[in-house]
C-alpha cells in the first residue's frame, strides 16, 4: 500500500508505525484508519517488534471531528464496529511485542489507541486525556476496558467523568503506562526497548503476551494450564535451549527468534 496518513519502515526487525497529520495532531480519519489497519497487519508478519508512534507535537488527538459527516446521519456503532475494533484486535492480536511511543498529546481515540498497546512508553511532556464527555461521549476505542484492569474502577470512573488531562508521570505513577522518557532522550529510549524486544528470544515473547492478555478471562486453573502448556512450547525453541547455554558459559545469549 502506498501509504499517505502515515510512514512505515522495518529495519533490524523493527517495524515503526508513523501517524502523519501533524497539521491535524494526528487525527484518525477514515483513510488513516485503513492505513493504520493494515500497517499494523503488516508489521507483524515481518517484523520482531512493532512501534507505533506520531509525527510532530502529538501523538494522536483522537476522532477527526471534521471527517465525521453529518451529525444527524452519522452511526458511531458502525464507525467503531468496522473501523476502530479491527485496530485494536490488530494490536492485541499481533504476535510480536507492541509499544505505543507517545511523543505528545494522546486525547480520546488516541489516547486509547496508545493504551492498547503490550508497552507503552511516553516522553515527559506527554499527557493523555479521555475528552470524550466533553462532547457528550463515552469512552471508546477500547477505553472501557483497558482503563478498569489497569487503573481500577474508581481511578478509571474519575479520568471518564471529569476528562482530566494526565500528564505522562502521572500515568506513569498511576500504573496507566510503563515508563516515561526525557523528552531529550526519549526516541532513544523507545528504540532502545525495541531494539531489545526485536533481538531477544521472540517465541517467549510472543508466549508471555498470549498469557497474559489471557489471564483476564481464565480463573486460576485455567491460567496453570496455559502457562504449563505455552512454557513447555518454549522449552522445545532453539532460544531456550540457547539462553541455558549462555548462562552456564557466562556470556550474553544470541537469540534468534525460534
Amino acid at each position: 500500500m502506498d501509504y499517505q496518513t502515515l510512514t512505515y519502515d522495518v529495519t533490524d526487525g523493527v517495524a515503526v508505525v508513523t501517524l502523519n497529520r501533524p497539521d491535524v495532531m494526528n487525527a484518525l480519519n477514515a483513510q488513516m484508519r485503513a492505513e493504520l489497519l493494515h500497517g499494523l497487519r503488516q508489521a507483524a508478519g515481518a517484523a520482531r517488534a512493532v512501534v507505533l508512534t506520531g509525527a510532530g507535537r502529538a501523538f494522536c488527538a483522537g476522532q477527526d471531528l471534521g471527517d465525521t459527516g453529518n451529525l444527524n446521519t452519522i452511526n458511531l456503532e458502525r464507525l467503531l464496529r468496522d473501523e476502530y475494533t479491527p485496530i485494536l484486535n490488530a494490536i492485541a492480536e499481533c504476535p510480536v511485542p507492541v509499544i505505543s511511543a507517545v511523543n505528545g498529546v494522546a486525547a480520546g481515540a488516541g489516547a486509547n489507541l496508545a493504551l492498547a498497546a503490550d508497552v507503552v512508553i511516553a516522553t515527559d511532556s506527554a499527557s493523555f486525556l479521555q475528552a470524550f464527555s466533553k462532547i457528550g461521549l463515552i469512552p471508546d476505542a477500547g477505553g472501557t476496558y483497558t482503563m478498569p484492569r489497569k487503573l481500577g474502577l474508581a481511578k478509571a470512573m474519575g479520568l471518564a467523568l471529569f476528562a482530566d488531562k494526565l500528564s505522562a508521570r502521572a500515568a506513569s505513577d498511576m500504573g496507566l503506562i510503563w515508563e516515561v522518557a526525557d523528552d531529550a532522550s526519549f526516541e532513544t529510549t523507545w528504540r532502545a526497548r525495541a531494539a531489545y524486544l526485536a533481538n531477544g528470544p521472540t517465541q517467549a515473547f510472543i508466549r508471555t503476551k498470549q498469557a497474559l492478555r489471557e489471564s483476564l478471562g481464565n480463573d486460576m486453573q485455567e491460567q496453570l494450564m496455559l502457562e504449563a502448556r505455552l512454557q513447555g512450547e518454549c522449552g522445545r525453541t532453539r532460544d531456550f535451549k540457547e539462553g541455558v547455554l549462555a548462562f552456564l558459559d557466562k556470556r550474553p545469549a544470541s537469540f534468534e527468534g525460534r
